[in-house]
Parts: C-alpha cells; structure tokens; sequence
C-alpha cells in the first residue's frame, strides 16, 4: 500500500472490524475503493460511525479490566454500562460496513457484483477467522472470550443477506430475536450453560462439528442469534445517515426496543410471578450466592435449560430474546447518538474516531497486553490500554488510510473481488445456435 500524505488521510475513511464504511464511490462497483484509490473525504456521519465504534472497544476493554461486581455484590458501572452491549454495538457496526460496502443506499448488490461481494465477505471471514483462531492459543478464557471466530461466521451467514430488502432484513431480525432463543432454548434441554474455552486451530482441526455447534449456538457469541445485529446494521446502512431526521428515527427505535424489553421482563417476571418460580428452580441446583451472580453479571451466550422463566430475563450475554432487543436498542441509540455529536464536532471525537477506525487492529493489541504479565488490572490497566490503542490509532492514522491488519484484510478481499468482477462471462453452450 502506498502511504498517504502526513495529514491527509482522513478519519472515517478507513475500515472497521473489519469492514470500511466509506460510501461506494461513483464508478467502482467492487463496493469498496481499492487501496490506492483518493481518499475519500471525511464526513460528520464517517466520523460518527468510527467513533461509535471506538466507543464499542472502549467497553470491551472495560469489561475485560474491571470485576464484574462491586464489593455490595450489585454489578460495576463498568459492566452496567459495557457487559453485552459493547460486543452487540460492533455486531450491528459490522452490519453497517457491509451495507456501505455493498452499495449502501444506491443499490443492493445483485449479479456478478454479488457474487464479488460474496467471494470478499468469505475472504473476509477466512481471515479474521484464522487470527481469532490463533489469538485463541494466547487468550485464557479467564481473561477474554475472543469474539473474532464468531464474527468470521458471521460474515458468511451474511452472504444470502446481501441483496434482501430493509423491510426483509427487519423482518428476519424480528424472527430471529423471538425464534433463536427459544429454539436453541429447545435443542439445548438437559444441558447447562459451560464457558466455552477459546477456539484454537488445534480444536478446529479436532473437533470441527463440536466448534461448528460453539460457534452458532452454544458460544459466548452464536452465531445464529447473533445475526440479529448484523440484519438490523445492515438496515441501518441502508438509510440516511446523513439526514438529522433519520438518524432521530433511528435513536427513537432504539429507545423503544430497550423501554419495550425492559416492559415485557418486568412483566413477566415481577407482575406474573415469574421471578419466584424461576429462584424456586434455579436455586435448586446453585448457591443464592451464585444465583444472585449470574443473574447480575450475566451468562456466557446462552442460559440454562432447567426452566422457561429463564427467557424473561435481560442479563448480560443471556442470549434472550429481551436481551437481544435490549442490546440492538443500546446499540442503535449509541450509534445515533454519536453521529448527531459527529455533526456537532469532529475535534472531541477525533480520539475515539481514530480508534475506531483500526479496531481489528486495535482489539488483537487489546488482547496482548491484556494476556501480557506487565499490564496492570483493574481501573489502571484499563486506563493504559485505553491510552495505548488511541495512542497508536492518532499516530498510525496520520499516515495511513488503515490499520495494519484492516490493510491485510481489505487487500486481500480486494484481489479476489477485482478477480471475479473482471472474470469473462460464460455463454450456455447452444446459446447462439439456430432453430
């Protein structure tokens, strides 16, 4: 990659995790500009966007630095504000790259761009697949659940989504956020919720069928339940952004998901006595103490089986499907949010901005020094990492368009769109004979 000028590249203008959510530029049907294409100019909805996104890895940082609990055993602010809700922010951001990829408002890709598009998003997949497979030899689980195997599955369930319409993309979240749970609800009955250890390359080559059901189902992060976000991000993208009016629909949405959520659990469990049944059957089988934990600090994708009243609930990475609805709520609030301040000013977002730009980038380095012996805990090490990785996404974005591996990533998934965009066409054979 030729590197851009000193000052030049702009913020917004670089990919995220790990999509760009440049607009389409007039002309390039890849969906993306190639790598030494002008760079496009920042804009306040750019701007936004990233910075919601560093926003996201901010809270991922969090949740990895500060207990899950205070001392009186309610949860911590930091999990209050951070736990499930940053990991959903960059599942639906990640949606919202793939639309502005491919098309965005103009056109929804259809043919062989289609299938450009697809061939890049598997690519994509291919990638960040193998470093979260790799992250996952150095990553304890104790320390991080690395989110990056899942997303890779992801974005190749996101291939037959490419060309539905927002009115179906809406309507197949809405399936999924009240179906999945309650299937996987169903398929899981007699099992109990397990931390899922971090998928290695070593336990893909293993046991491919048992990471398979991980990844889509009983992970911290399935796979199915999942594309709930990426349906409603790529819905998002497909929208004016640009329009004050559009992005107030957009934040008002999500305000009612969360009020709607926060409504029908309370409903369920505290004006039809749902709570009372579910502590008779949970508190049959786990302590108070350790029924009062994951009830604060959440479960780890899914929640046990043992009874139905388990659904009602909006804990933390439950899987729910009030907790989906919940978390596509914050999300689409955040993220509405951030781009109305992004019109407002640039300048105070210009840190978040520039991290958000480089999150697979960032999030790797997250993870080193999160497993790195020297790099304090608690509020300290939170504090260091928050100033490293926004440290080096200031420096390393004053030269280049990308982060180091959005750069791998995107170079990689442009060769082989360019690829199929310029391969002939193949004639049926016969397709010119007479008679």
């Amino acid at each position: 990659m030729t590197a851009a000028p000193v000052g030049m590249v702009p913020l917004g203008a670089v990919p995220g995790l790990p999509h760009a959510c440049d607009p389409v530029p007039a002309g390039d049907v890849s969906g993306t500009p190639s790598s030494t294409a002008e760079p496009l100019r920042s804009t306040p909805r750019l701007v936004g966007i990233d910075a919601a996104r560093g926003l996201a890895l901010v809270g991922m940082i969090a949740v990895h630095q500060f207990d899950a609990t205070d001392a009186d055993g309610t949860a911590s602010l930091a999990w209050t504000l951070s736990a499930g809700k940053a990991a959903a922010l960059f599942a639906l951001l990640a949606g919202v790259g793939i639309a502005f990829t491919s098309g965005g408002r103009r056109r929804r890709p259809t043919g062989r761009t289609w299938r450009a598009q697809a061939a890049a998003l598997l690519v994509r997949a291919l990638l960040i697949g193998a470093v979260g497979l790799a992250l996952g030899h150095l990553v304890p689980t104790d320390d991080a659940a690395v989110i990056l195997p899942y997303y890779a599955v992801l974005f190749v369930l996101a291939i037959p989504l490419l060309s539905l319409s927002n009115r179906a993309l809406v309507a197949l979240a809405t399936v999924i956020v009240l179906a999945v749970p309650v299937l996987s609800h169903l398929l899981r009955a007699g099992t109990e919720p397990v931390i899922v250890p971090n998928m290695t390359v070593t336990d893909l080559l293993d046991h491919p069928l048992q990471v398979l059901v991980e990844l889509t189902v009983t992970g911290q992060y399935p796979a199915l339940a999942w594309l709930a976000y990426l349906c409603v991000g790529l819905a998002v993208g497909r929208v004016a952004l640009s329009s004050r009016a559009v992005v107030g629909a957009v934040i008002l949405v999500g305000g009612a998901l969360v009020a709607a959520s926060v409504a029908v659990s309370w409903l369920l469990l505290d004006a039809f006595g749902g709570r009372a049944r579910l502590e008779q059957v949970a508190l049959q089988s786990r302590t108070p103490q350790e029924y009062a934990d994951v009830t604060t600090s959440g479960w780890n994708g899914t929640t046990p089986t043992d009874t139905g009243w388990w659904l009602a609930t909006r804990a933390p990475h439950s899987g729910t499907s009030l907790d989906l609805a919940s978390t596509i709520g914050v999300a689409l609030v955040v993220l509405g949010a951030c781009i109305l301040l992004g019109r407002m000013t640039t300048t105070l977002l210009r840190p978040l901005a520039a991290a958000g730009s480089m999150t697979l980038t960032l999030y790797c380095m997250h993870l080193v020094m999160l497993s790195a012996p020297a790099v304090p805990g608690g509020p300290t090490g939170f504090l260091v990492q928050v100033a490293v990785v926004v440290a080096f996404a200031l420096l390393w974005s004053r030269a280049h368009a990308r982060g180091p591996f959005e750069e791998l990533v995107a170079e990689a998934a442009g060769a082989v769109r360019r690829k199929v965009l310029a391969a002939p066409t193949t004639r049926r054979r016969g397709a010119h004979r007479k008679g």
